[in-house]
């Protein structure tokens, strides 16, 4: 039987706006497992990538527990976090987030640097290699179209080999044949490494390819 990885229970969250306190997360409860794929979809402003931010623990809730493994995150200060995201959790955002004044290897080596391997020029290059990216390695991300910048975001999501890959809209800011090559690129990277991948998207086709899809709507999974 598949070991649970992530474990989300009775997760809300809640902020103060003018209009008094809104609630963007409402009693979520999720159990991811080891190896699994799953995609969380909804309508914009339903709550998903606060979600996403909860679960990887760049957030906290307002009330209920995250767990990684066997570690509950959400009782650890902004440092201990920060370094199990270091060690277990890799992601791709929508906007790349690659470093601009960083070449295309780089960005690649960086988080390989944070952790001091001293082989981190030799993985990321391979890295880049396997994103098709390797004579690309010296360029700047001003230098690369929209699907190349994400390649090199999903190398640097991969090179740590994660227990787990947060994906929030990887094909968002794509055109159609950029999103096909990079959706097919992530899933593909994905099974080989074995790591468990949680999606949020807005692209069916990319969803559909999950093991299970979770409907957020208003803050609730349905």
């Amino acid at each position: 039987m598949k070991t649970p990885l992530l474990q989300a229970k009775n997760i809300t969250k809640e902020v103060n706006s003018p209009e008094g306190i809104l609630t963007i997360l409402s009693d979520i409860n999720l159990t991811v497992y080891e190896g699994q794929a799953i995609s969380i979809v909804g309508p914009s402003g339903s709550g998903k990538t606060s979600l996403l931010a909860i679960l990887a623990g760049l957030d906290l809730p307002s009330t209920g527990s995250v767990w990684l493994s066997d570690q509950e995150i959400t009782s650890l200060d902004e440092d201990a976090r920060a370094q199990i995201r270091g060690e277990k959790v890799g992601f791709v955002f929508q906007s790349f987030h690659l470093l601009p004044r960083l070449s295309a290897v780089d960005n690649v080596m960086l988080p390989l640097e944070i952790k001091g391997d001293r082989q981190a020029r030799e993985k990321a290059l391979k890295a880049l290699t396997r994103v098709g990216l390797n004579k690309r390695a010296s360029h700047l991300p001003n230098q690369l179209s929209g699907g190349e910048k994400q390649r090199v975001a999903i190398a640097r999501a991969f090179v740590t080999r994660p227990a787990i890959l947060f994906a929030d809209e990887p094909t968002g800011n794509l055109d159609k044949a950029s999103s096909q090559s990079v959706g097919e690129l992530l899933f593909s990277i994905n099974q080989e490494s074995g790591t468990t991948l949680i999606l949020v998207t807005h692209n069916t086709a990319l969803s559909e390819r999950c093991e299970l899809v979770h409907q957020l709507d208003e803050g609730r999974i349905q």
